[in-house]
């Protein structure tokens, strides 16, 4: 069974409005269980304003500045790769609190190196690089929400 079957299998698991779903067969076996017994839950993303730290007027001041600096990155940004998240849920750049972070800017990695971890329904969900190169820009913070597709790192394939 693969990623997107297990994506598939939560979905239907979530739709379907069932507590729990037990699947297996002769390989794999999977456990998925969903809050409140079927009772529709409704998830809300943090907005961008909470991950930044409240500051001085300074801070507002200089806000402008890291604007438009991305702009002027991603021209930079074009001769890059992304690795961008396979599911929705959340980001997690160390596989537990107490270990340390899978990669860092400037690692190099292969394609099999797992790179972070999402959790999507209590499922922590290793994310594998699947190109090789140099990470050159982390885009996500530790512990955030993430979308389907959204970009996670840069890489410089070079």
């Amino acid at each position: 069974m693969d990623i997107k079957d297990i994506q598939n299998l939560i979905r239907f698991v979530a739709k379907a409005g069932v507590s729990e779903v037990k699947y297996k067969n002769k390989d794999f076996e999977i456990l998925i269980k969903t809050p409140l017994g079927g009772e529709p839950v409704s998830y809300v993303s943090q907005p961008v304003a909470y991950q930044a730290p409240v500051a001085a007027p300074q801070a507002v001041a200089s806000a402008p500045a890291p604007s438009s600096a991305p702009e002027a990155a991603s021209a930079d940004d074009s001769k890059f790769i992304t690795i961008k998240s396979p599911m929705i849920g959340t980001f997690y750049r160390k596989p537990s609190p107490d270990k340390d972070v899978f990669v860092n800017v400037g690692d190099s990695i292969t394609s099999d190196k797992v790179v972070c971890v999402i959790e999507a329904m209590k499922l922590f969900n290793q994310i594998e690089a699947e190109v090789s190169g140099k990470i050159v820009k982390i885009l996500v913070d530790d512990a955030t929400p993430v979308e389907y597709d959204q970009p996670l790192f840069l890489v410089d394939p070079s």
